[in-house]
């Protein structure tokens, strides 16, 4: 064997060693990546499909509270919905009619539903902001979630926009695709309470309720600001 053959065996090897080499690192860093989505995606999903959060400044300014029991009237910043490990679809006729007259999570089968309360324990008349916000969203399962909001009895279906361009039958749209609805509470007296009932659901009716969104998941969760914080 000739040293040129020698030479060029030496450089196949070397290249071939240096490929597996490289191939071994981007197998490393896909498997890092891997672990990054799946602890950032059960970090997200880890305290359920639904959450209240409370702008300290509404409490140490105006002692606004949220809570979810009548007998139990501390402040917290966060409030926190029983989870819903899977969802099937189902008709918004199906609801309970007396779904709203009730405390904490009260979920039903295939359906999350959560009521609290906010109240203006200071001395002065106040506002607030809230709004629900989308935080992720697994295989388009927005598409078909419904989202009603009771305040004090009344209630209001949010639905994204169709695939027309035009509102889900009795619903009102979104604000945009991860602003569900915004809200400003003005006036709010001292003494005065209000109680929320966030219940959402797939709506089988729905035409993006199909075999697509199989699998798929929805966090959400409601925040109340002092002020009206710009996206």
């Amino acid at each position: 064997m000739d040293d040129k053959k020698i030479i060029t065996k030496a450089t196949k090897r070397l290249k071939e060693r240096k490929f597996v080499k490289k191939l071994k690192i981007a197998l490393l860093i896909f498997l890092l990546v891997l672990l990054i989505v799946y602890f950032v995606v059960g970090l997200i999903y880890n305290n359920g499909n639904f959450s209240i959060t409370l702008d300290r400044n509404l409490y140490l300014k105006n002692k606004i509270i949220i809570y979810d029991d009548p007998d139990y009237k501390v402040f917290r910043s966060e409030l926190y919905a029983d989870p819903v490990n899977y969802f099937d679809n189902i008709s918004y006729k199906w609801l309970p009619e007396d779904i709203d007259q009730h405390e904490g999570s009260h979920n039903g089968e295939n359906y999350v539903a959560y009521s609290f309360y906010i109240e203006n324990t200071g001395d002065e008349v106040s506002d607030y902001w809230s709004e629900i916000v989308i935080d992720d969203v697994i295989k388009n399962v927005d598409e078909a979630v419904r989202v009603r909001v009771y305040k004090n009895g009344e209630s209001e279906t949010y639905a994204k926009i169709g695939k027309d361009g035009k509102p889900e039958k009795h619903t009102i749209p979104f604000e945009d695709d991860k602003l569900i609805k915004l809200d400003h509470v003005e006036n709010f007296k001292p003494g005065d309470i209000i109680k929320y009932t966030i219940v959402f659901w797939l709506e089988g009716s729905d035409p993006e309720c199909n075999d697509n969104i199989l699998g798929g998941e929805i966090k959400m969760h409601m925040q109340f600001n002092s002020e009206y914080v710009e996206k």
